[in-house]
């Protein structure tokens, strides 16, 4: 079952001169749309949104001008989200006032899991390390900085050739497009993967890269198609694939007859209604059961009627193993 949203989290972009447009464009439009999504649900944003800087006004990469961006916060009422940012060249400058004043700023955070996070993108991880918030950590970077992430923090663990990598309260991305991989990531574990799936959709992000490997997103498959009805249809399943679906209860999102529906779905998706359903359920209950839930659990909170569902449909769609040998986080 996807996570339930609860407070808002505060996500701080802060930026120097220079800071690179697409590594915090992408990520900070990713969390708008999820915005915007919640809201057409009748939920709550999620995503309070701001850029901050040691200046009120600065030039972004491209030579677009910022202005009225906020200070750097002085404290936290909340959970929030630090977003570091690359800036262009073979090597990142720490030696001007203003990023002077972003690693003395970022010296007296305090990160911890679910309170106050560090999300870095590309060579932003330069001055997080810079600031030693990386210590002890596995993180990464763009493949060019690589070695200059390793000579500025040897107390961390540089993982080349990896889209993002996670070790809470650090979420590292390797750069550029990797920043929407990795805040797509983030929101599905703030806000559940059926909403991530939407949101990709939105921006048309063919594929969620993880942090392992580049295979497609079971909530995101089957989508690559520009049938409105069934998309409707999809978002419905995808935002509760627990629930007691049929295909005449899918027809009724639609406002079309079963076999109707059923045509569409093969025709635009490639794909049976139901095995459109079982796929989300599958990975509902890779999801509980990598969080720990038991086999009985996950095959409960993800809508198969029983263990014995669950275990058949791993096997139908070639899954590895077993439900009660799969990884746990």
């Amino acid at each position: 079952m996807d996570p339930q949203p609860t407070e808002p989290i505060r996500v701080v972009f802060a930026l120097l001169p220079d800071s690179l447009v697409l590594d915090w464009a992408g990520p900070a439009e990713a969390l708008r749309i999820a915005n915007q999504r919640l809201r057409a649900a009748g939920r709550p944003a999620r995503f309070e949104i701001e850029f901050a800087s040691p200046r009120p006004t600065s030039v972004g990469s491209v030579g677009v001008a910022l202005a009225n961006l906020a200070p750097l916060p002085a404290q936290w009422h909340g959970p929030a989200w630090i977003v570091l940012v690359g800036l262009p060249g073979d090597a990142i400058p720490i030696d001007g006032d203003e990023a002077q004043d972003l690693l003395h700023w970022l010296r007296g955070q305090r990160f911890e899991r679910g309170r106050l996070e560090l999300v870095t993108v590309c060579a932003g991880a330069l001055l997080a390390a810079h600031a030693g918030a990386l210590a002890g950590r596995r993180v990464t970077t763009h493949h060019h900085h690589l070695d200059e992430l390793r000579a500025a923090e040897p107390r961390c663990e540089v993982v080349a050739n990896r889209v993002f990598v996670l070790d809470a309260p650090v979420y590292s991305s390797a750069g550029v497009t990797t920043g929407i991989d990795l805040m797509l990531h983030r929101i599905a574990d703030t806000c559940g993967e059926a909403l991530a799936a939407q949101v990709a959709q939105t921006m048309v992000v063919a594929q969620r890269r993880g942090p392992h490997d580049p295979e497609l997103s079971p909530f995101l498959a089957y989508r690559h198609h520009l049938h409105a009805a069934l998309h409707r249809v999809q978002d419905a399943v995808s935002e509760q694939p627990q629930a007691d679906w049929s295909v005449p209860r899918m027809a009724q999102v639609a406002h079309t007859s079963a076999r109707h529906l059923t045509r569409l779905f093969v025709e635009h998706a490639g794909v049976a209604p139901l095995a459109y359903l079982r796929r989300l359920r599958l990975a509902a209950a890779q999801r509980a059961l990598a969080s720990g839930a038991s086999v009985t659990r996950a095959a409960e909170i993800s809508g198969f009627g029983s263990d014995t569902q669950l275990r058949r449909a791993w096997h139908q769609f070639g899954l590895p193993g077993s439900p009660s040998a799969a990884p746990r986080h």
